[in-house]
């Protein structure tokens, strides 16, 4: 499957979507700065760093920040488009491109650490991402798969929308984005499991959070 082809589930992120995406996203800017920052606690000194699906690339970004050699690869041309920009007036040198979660363009054991956030449930091919996201870990690497669980309570993300500061218009449509698909594509916990041994990740570690999950693995 190439980068053209749609590898995503539902409507694609481009155009004035995505441009809302970017403009929403930065209020959960303290969340992406924690997670940055655990990331390089973890990962070794200028560490090589892949981030699948990046979005705006705020997380890419703040890695980059922190001493990391960032990679990032998304399926929308929008995106791509608005995390170079986003990079540039960052100051953060960030390599943004485009490309397939299950087709990665990179060759195999080439990074330290593998990072894909809030997306996971819209891949098309779920266990061929988690197997390209071994694929180019190299030996004694980290994966870290963050996203939403099936079993999440409507109240729990109610709370995370109304702690975000947007306005009332975009509080009701991100709920009705979470309610009518984006709980319906999140996975069980079982799931996740099974897919990542299919893929033939190592018993990953799973860690439940307020609204989904946090799955690491190592090579």
């Amino acid at each position: 499957m190439t980068a053209t082809a749609k590898a995503y589930k539902g409507m694609g992120m481009e155009g004035s979507l995505a441009r809302w995406y970017d403009r929403t996203t930065r209020k959960g800017m303290p969340e992406i700065e924690a997670l940055a920052a655990r990331i390089a606690a973890l990962a070794p000194a200028a560490a090589a760093v892949l981030e699948i699906a990046p979005g705006p690339g705020f997380l890419a970004i703040e890695l980059a920040k922190r001493g990391l050699s960032v990679r990032a690869i998304d399926i929308s041309k929008t995106f791509v488009e608005i995390a170079r920009r986003n990079a540039v007036e960052a100051g953060e040198k960030v390599q943004f491109e485009l490309g397939n979660a299950a087709a990665l363009p990179m060759t195999s054991a080439s990074v330290d650490f593998v990072v894909c956030r809030a997306a996971f449930k819209n891949f098309a091919q779920p266990v061929k991402a988690l197997a390209e996201m071994r694929r180019v870990l190299g030996s004694g690497g980290t994966a870290l798969l963050i996203d939403m669980r099936r079993d999440v309570s409507v109240a729990e993300i109610q709370r995370y929308v109304d702690n975000l500061g947007v306005s009332r218009l975009n509080r009701w449509f991100m709920m009705f984005a979470f309610r009518s698909m984006l709980i319906k594509r999140a996975y069980p916990l079982e799931e996740i499991r099974r897919m990542t041994v299919e893929a033939g990740w190592t018993e990953a570690r799973i860690e439940i959070t307020p609204l989904g999950f946090e799955a690491w693995t190592k090579k």
